[in-house]
């Protein structure tokens, strides 16, 4: 088993002529928070999708809790089965409530019974502060409230670890915060995260190590006092600043 839950070594993809991951390494260990900032079109994106097999790598491996997605002998929706992610957009079934939002991947994955499901979507809800709403209907949700949903659904699936995609990005600025708050538990329960935000806040005080992906490439990664606070790289300190700024 490694020591490691995530270790990327070389990672590289491309789409067509387009070279969006040209050469990562990466590792996130139990219980660490890894938050990776970047400009729109640097790879953050393409590179969690690599990490959970929704893209295949152009080269490189990608290896979760030891186990190497590009084996071909790799089960990798048994490695989906234990990795929990949260997208921008939510990715709820509107036709559903959130209570059977929450249990269906439970049921049809880890093959759990209905009330046993049901049990343990009504704890998640409760996490993450929505344990009255079990009957609702995504369309009734705020936006915070359905990325809420998402993130139950998420945990409700027990996940070695947790990927979020730009989680609040498509929020309206006064529901940022109630998701934000929730991941912020979740780190401090000691969930293994690797999360993609433009929350440089976020990044700064819940963050173990901070990324800053620019071109494809790790410019710099460190503590997030020296990644934010006292950038070493000259690309780095334009980012951040061009941040801070808005």
């Amino acid at each position: 088993m490694s020591a490691h839950i995530v270790e990327i070594h070389d990672l590289r993809k491309s789409f067509g002529d387009l070279r969006v991951l040209r050469g990562i390494d990466l590792y996130v260990d139990q219980g660490e928070v890894v938050c990776i900032i970047g400009a729109s079109g640097s790879g953050k994106s393409t590179l969690l999708r690599c990490v959970n097999g929704l893209e295949q790598a152009t080269g490189g491996r990608v290896l979760i809790e030891g186990t190497d997605l590009s084996d071909p002998d790799c089960d990798i929706d048994a490695v989906r089965a234990r990795i929990g992610m949260v997208f921008q957009l939510f990715n709820l079934f509107p036709h559903m409530t959130v209570l059977r939002n929450v249990t269906v991947a439970q049921r049809k994955v880890l093959k759990r019974s209905r009330a046993e499901a049901d049990r343990k979507a009504m704890a998640t809800l409760a996490r993450v502060g929505l344990a009255d709403r079990p009957d609702e209907y995504p369309e009734r949700l705020s936006g915070g409230q359905r990325q809420r949903v998402a993130i139950a659904r998420a945990l409700a699936m027990d996940p070695d670890l947790m990927l979020f995609d730009e989680a609040t990005s498509a929020l309206d600025p006064e529901l940022v915060g109630e998701v934000l708050a929730v991941m912020r538990d979740l780190a401090a329960d000691g969930m293994t995260m690797l999360v993609v935000t433009h929350e440089i806040g976020f990044a700064r005080h819940v963050a173990d190590r901070v990324v800053f992906l620019d071109d494809g490439v790790i410019r710099e990664e460190g503590s997030p006092d020296q990644v934010i606070g006292n950038p070493r790289e000259e690309r780095t300190k334009q980012f951040i600043s061009q941040v801070l700024q808005h």
